[in-house]
């Protein structure tokens, strides 16, 4: 009766939730029992709270139609091995079959106590023989070992410790059945533990700030930005299922609730209208994300924070402080502000939206002035860009617009504030004369007389609002000092001879510059360019070229004369072509010389089957221009005769001989360079043979012992005997060699005379062989060096001992830094030597 009356009221409540409640079967029969329910007063309410809670409960009901009764009474699950009954009475075996076995869940988190029992395994042999039970597994004999753990007697598993789903969600075991001798009995089982998910885990946000941004003006609806955070929990359950929603947001302007987030997604969108930078540029969002589909009783809650930044579009027109703005320029000055324009935008400083463009409409039609803006302060400053003139214009009125440098958002008409007028006046100033022509251009032929007068180049005042002003003019730049200049009505005039050939003549053009110089306050100049182009007229005669040249003394067909031409300082039609002509007299000049023109130049030759002398001859020629009238030069060509190869170049010896020489002085000078070339050759010879006796008598004297033109150097003495304590008896020769003889044996002065034999050295032949010399040296040498008793005994040797003191006395004793007078008069005494400083610092009064 009560058993059935759990299960009605189970039924009951699973229809009531809606699946909220899953119930799942619970091997511990005890779990559902009518005392234990009873005793918790569970009733609707307070069931659903459980379900949903931290704990939550999930509760199975397996229970058959036909065994409903039976549900809460039997023992705990028991797991069959698969295999063979025993025969039955009639003698009929049973057929083997096999069980599919039911996955065994388990709560994580659970309290215990532990062990707790799972599920039970038997085999239907443990009545006829002795069955040992195990598990295999992942959880059981691997990593993570001992989670589970079975009875080998009775074959009750449990689970040892609780579990994490989080870390572990479901192990794979397997169940196994041997005899007492380890012989497998029955095929092993596969168990399938599954962990139960509960609500431990809160959501996580990724971060804990986010940032979004919106335009300012948005529609309801616009989207701002998306929040997400992270449940570790079963998401496929209530547990893992995040829902979100704004708990605060701050300012509350213009409403408490502008923004608004999708429960399911976390995406945020505007609500309301009437977002504007201008007044709320920020929002501060606070948003919590809450499991258990967002049941706040139940469900484990996190907080992020989402900053909103409203972003600025062009809203607000610039506006101009003042309808009317004014300035003022002097006239003739550019880059200069002569006006600033303030203006207003509310918008985000330094942004498209912020940034002004200011155009002049109307009131500048010659484009004088600009405006310029300010990066700083946005300000509108009007620059000059192109001179103003006091006599033209006295005062401009500019029609000045400002806009942003991005178009105004849909919707936003310009104010009316963005047009003002600009007063801007002109101040006069001095202006500089000016030349009305510059450069003024004027031709003359060359070659006029000094004093001609070639222009009156006169300047003009431009300030005629002013009295009448006095300009005076000067000479600026005359490179050829050709020129003068009237002061008063600048006149021009020559003051030497135009020569359009001077250097000082370009492309036939000659430049002078000019300056005019008013009396104004502060006066002013300008200055004025003439240019003379000066016509060329005959004044240069031609001249030869060239003046000098070779020919063959006999001439061949292949060279026919020497091309000549002229040269004319002067141009087209006073230069070419060219008239050569050979004069009459002398009348060899004819009778050997012939000339011929040849287009622009002309051929001088020799006479048909004339024959010269080799030498050099001066042919006079007679060059005319085409001038008018023309100008004739007379000019000398010097021709060399020289003998010619067959190709027609002069040979050497040809040459040679066509400069003057004759055949005996041609001989002479080879003569002296083979006399030249014998002394170098002796000398040569010379050389080699006093390097070979030099080298020669190295066998007799050593280069390094020859004193003759060496300069030896000894060691320097120092400070002198005075300045040097040292005990120099040791080093003096004794007079007796007694004290030697007495001395022990080891003990020797290295500077004395050793008393030994002496050496035996080798006796010169009366008259030696010129090949022996070499020999007799090196034998002495050898016998020397092998002799103790000859000097110097492998020792210092003392070679002048001055004794104690010096009867010169010290030099040190004359200090310039005492004071009194001194006596320098004994310096008379030390010889010629010291007579310059007996001169300086000796008697006498100074002159």
């Amino acid at each position: 009766m009560q058993s059935n009356f759990c299960e009605k009221q189970l039924v009951f409540w699973y229809e009531q939730i809606h699946g909220v409640l899953h119930l799942q079967y619970v091997n511990d029969p005890d779990f559902l029992s009518f005392d234990f329910v009873k005793t918790l007063q569970i009733t609707l309410p307070s069931l659903l709270a459980l379900a949903s809670s931290a704990i939550n409960f999930f509760i199975v009901l397996k229970v058959a139609e036909d065994k409903k009764k039976e549900a809460f009474h039997e023992p705990p699950p028991v797991i069959v091995f698969p295999g063979s009954g025993r025969n039955s009475s009639t003698g009929l075996r049973r057929q083997k079959r096999d069980w599919v076995i039911p996955p065994i869940n388990v709560a994580e988190n659970s309290r215990g106590p532990f062990p707790q029992m799972l599920v039970s395994i038997r085999s239907d042999q443990d009545q006829d023989i002795s069955i040992r039970y195990s598990i295999t597994g992942v959880g059981a004999d691997q990593p993570p070992n001992e989670v589970f753990s079975i009875d080998p007697v009775l074959g009750k598993m449990f689970v040892t410790k609780p579990l994490d789903r989080e870390h572990r969600s479901s192990y794979h075991l397997r169940a196994h059945a041997v005899d007492m001798n380890g012989n497998q009995v029955e095929n092993p089982i596969d168990l399938y533990i599954f962990v139960i998910d509960m609500n431990d885990n809160r959501p996580e946000f990724k971060n804990q700030v986010y940032n979004g941004s919106v335009d300012e003006g948005s529609k309801p609806g616009t989207y701002v930005m998306h929040l997400s955070a992270f449940d570790a929990d079963d998401n496929t359950t209530a547990n893992g299922m995040v829902r979100y929603r704004i708990l605060s947001q701050t300012p509350h302007s213009p409403i408490p609730n502008m923004f608004t987030i999708n429960s399911e997604t976390g995406d945020i969108v505007t609500v309301a209208p009437g977002l504007d930078r201008e007044k709320v540029s920020q929002y501060t969002i606070i948003v919590q994300a809450t499991d258990m589909e967002g049941n706040l009783n139940f469900g484990l809650s996190n907080t992020a924070t989402a900053i909103i930044t409203v972003t600025d579009i062009n809203d607000n027109p610039p506006m101009l402080t003042s309808r009317t703005f004014s300035g003022e320029v002097p006239e003739n000055r550019v880059d200069v502000v002569v006006a600033n324009l303030t203006v207003i935008d509310a918008d985000q400083p330094h942004s498209p939206n912020w940034n002004a463009i200011y155009r002049i409409i109307s009131g500048d039609p010659t484009g004088h002035f600009t405006i310029r803006t300010d990066p700083v302060t946005n300000d509108g400053m009007v620059t000059v860009v192109k001179p103003v003139d006091f006599e033209m214009n006295r005062a401009f009125m500019l029609t000045v617009v400002v806009s942003n440098q991005a178009h105004l958002a849909s919707g936003i008409q310009s104010s009316l504030q963005s047009t003002a007028g600009v007063t801007i006046s002109v101040q006069d100033v001095n202006e500089p004369p000016y030349f009305p022509t510059n450069p003024k251009h004027i031709r003359f032929e060359e070659g006029v007389p000094a004093g001609t007068t070639l222009e009156t180049f006169s300047a003009s005042d431009p300030d005629r609002l002013q009295m009448q002003q006095i300009i005076r003019y000067s000479k600026l730049n005359d490179p050829a000092n050709w020129l003068s200049i009237n002061r008063t009505n600048g006149q021009i005039v020559t003051t030497a001879v135009l020569d359009r050939e001077s250097s000082y003549v370009k492309n036939n053009i000659y430049e002078a510059t000019f300056l005019a110089t008013d009396n104004g306050s502060p006066a002013a100049s300008g200055t004025g360019t003439l240019q003379i182009y000066l016509i060329d007229i005959n004044d240069n005669p031609p001249a030869l070229i060239p003046r000098e040249s070779q020919i063959c003394e006999r001439m061949n067909r292949n060279v026919n004369g020497v091309n000549i031409t002229a040269a004319d300082a002067d141009t087209d039609p006073n230069a070419g072509p060219f008239v050569f002509e050979l004069p009459i007299f002398p009348t060899s000049i004819r009778r050997n010389w012939t000339i011929s023109r040849i287009s622009n130049y002309a051929r001088l030759g020799l006479q048909n089957q004339r024959y010269l002398e080799p030498g050099v001859y001066e042919v006079p020629i007679t060059v005319s221009d085409s001038g008018n009238p023309p100008l004739s030069n007379r000019s000398v060509i010097k021709v060399k005769v020289c003998p010619c190869d067959r190709n027609g170049d002069c040979t050497t010896l040809g040459a040679v001989a066509a400069a003057g020489l004759g055949t005996g002085a041609i001989i002479s000078i080879l003569i002296c360079i083979i006399i030249l070339l014998s002394m170098v050759l002796l000398f040569v010879v010379w050389i080699k043979r006093r390097e070979k006796e030099r080298q020669t008598k190295q066998l007799l004297i050593d280069p390094e012992d020859d004193v003759r033109d060496n300069i030896l150097k000894y060691d320097e003495e120092g400070g002198g005997e005075e300045d040097q304590d040292y005990d120099l008896s040791q080093l003096q020769q004794p007079d007796s060699l007694e004290h030697i003889i007495s001395k022990p044996p080891g003990v020797r002065r290295v500077d004395e005379r050793p008393i030994i034999p002496e050496s035996q050295y080798p006796i010169r032949p009366v008259v030696p062989h010129p090949g022996d010399i070499g020999d007799f040296i090196h034998e002495g040498l050898r016998a020397a060096d092998n002799d103790p008793t000859a000097p110097p005994y492998d020792s210092l040797l003392v070679f002048d001992y001055e004794g104690s003191g010096s009867t010169a006395g010290s030099v040190s004793s004359l200090n310039s830094s005492s004071t009194g007078d001194q006596d320098y008069d004994y310096l008379n005494d030390w010889g010629p030597r010291f007579k310059k400083l007996a001169d300086m610092y000796g008697g006498g009064d100074d002159d």
